[in-house]
């Protein structure tokens, strides 16, 4: 990025705020501005500090991290808001308010990489309307040919050595494209990474089942295989399925 992300931390407990910040470090595009113990002071900072994006926690005092968020709403320059917290119940309530993401403590890394790669994506220079005018059709080359797909379509999409490999209800097509970038051109719909090599269209996911080591597997309306889901993401999986 030409620009780096003004970012506030709000969280009540000191050492949750130093863990996000820590991890935060490894990524050049993140300048943390401020950092807030409550809600009601989350707000205020955003006022002084105009962020880009907070990262609020929400059991806080005197404020929680959904009152904040709602104050945020109303600022004349509004910011991203992830949600980080140790619980998963309020993932719904989160929603409502236009949360980018939903972070679950303690922080897994390979999620927390998503996010700051999701926040890049939103607020990249000359893509300010990218939240509020989604892409109609996913767009991809295949034997020099430029085809459009329609995500509603879209089962999921695994990498496969040198390639991308795009399941939808009718087909399979092949693609060179990166996975990370089929993941941010997907930004808008109902998208989610459970693993490092597969994607998965969340509209069409119809059971979860344990397998061993903490990880799951995931089945697929009108698919006979299974998914592998890495134990990395099932939390923020069974998350994003519950809302």
């Amino acid at each position: 990025m030409d620009r780096t992300i003004r970012t506030l931390i709000a969280d009540d407990e000191r050492y949750s705020r130093d863990e996000l910040k820590h991890l935060l470090e490894d990524f050049p595009s993140i300048q943390l501005v401020g950092e807030a113990e409550s809600g009601e002071a989350a707000v205020m900072k955003a006022i002084q500090l105009q962020p880009d994006v907070v990262f609020l926690d929400v059991e806080m005092p005197k404020m929680n991290g959904m009152e904040a968020a709602k104050s945020l709403k109303e600022l004349k320059k509004v910011p991203l808001i992830i949600f980080a917290t140790a619980y998963p119940q309020f993932a719904a309530e989160a929603f409502r308010y236009e949360a980018i993401d939903y972070l679950l403590k303690p922080y897994d890394e390979e999620q927390l990489e998503q996010t700051v790669r999701r926040i890049e994506k939103l607020i990249a220079p000359g893509k300010e309307t990218e939240i509020s005018k989604p892409p109609g059709k996913l767009a991809v080359e295949e034997d020099g040919e430029i085809l459009y797909l329609e995500p509603k379509d879209i089962l999921y999409i695994y990498r496969d050595e040198k390639v991308s490999r795009i399941i939808t209800k009718s087909r399979e097509y092949e693609t060179k494209t990166p996975l990370k970038d089929l993941e941010s051109r997907l930004l808008p719909f109902s998208f989610f990474r459970i693993h490092k090599s597969y994607l998965v269209n969340l509209d069409y996911v119809t059971r979860l089942t344990p397998w061993f080591n903490g990880a799951y597997q995931l089945e697929m309306e009108g698919r006979e295989e299974m998914l592998s889901v890495s134990r990395n993401y099932v939390k923020a999986l069974r998350v994003r399925l519950e809302l």
